[in-house]
């Protein structure tokens, strides 16, 4: 039997903005188009979506994070995977690619520079989420 996309575990994704930036990781390898994207990974069993982004912020990129809200989520339309997408804020450490098997770089971008590194655009509530947190 092969798997379908809803039976694979959601993926929770952490959306961390520090000194009017936010915190993006290139993956060693490619989903599809996806090069550069935000701290993520599975949600794992009796976890919620914040708890996973939190547990994989910390497990990527070093970084402690608490969640703050829950932006939004959807059925992704590039990889057919359910995403859930967490504010967080930084509490410790610096970002840096703790998972090498995973990440090849982590980089703080300014608003202006998403597009750069997210050529085909963001989910529209964490664009909104980021356009408010990173232009006040």
């Amino acid at each position: 039997m092969t798997e379908s996309s809803e039976e694979k575990p959601g993926i929770s994704a952490a959306i961390i903005v520090g000194g009017g930036r936010v915190l993006m990781v290139r993956r060693r390898v490619k989903e599809g188009e996806l090069s550069w994207q935000f701290p993520a990974g599975a949600i794992e069993a009796g976890e919620t979506a914040e708890q996973a982004a939190v547990r994989e912020t910390l497990e990527e990129t070093g970084l402690t994070v608490e969640a703050t809200k829950l932006i939004g989520e959807r059925v992704h339309p590039k990889t057919g995977r359910s995403m859930s997408y967490t504010a967080c804020s930084a509490i410790s450490g610096e970002a840096h690619v703790a998972d090498t098997e995973e990440l090849a770089e982590v980089a703080w971008v300014a608003h202006s520079e998403i597009s750069d590194y997210v050529p085909y655009g963001l989910f529209g509530p964490v664009q909104e989420y980021l356009d408010d947190a990173l232009t006040r």
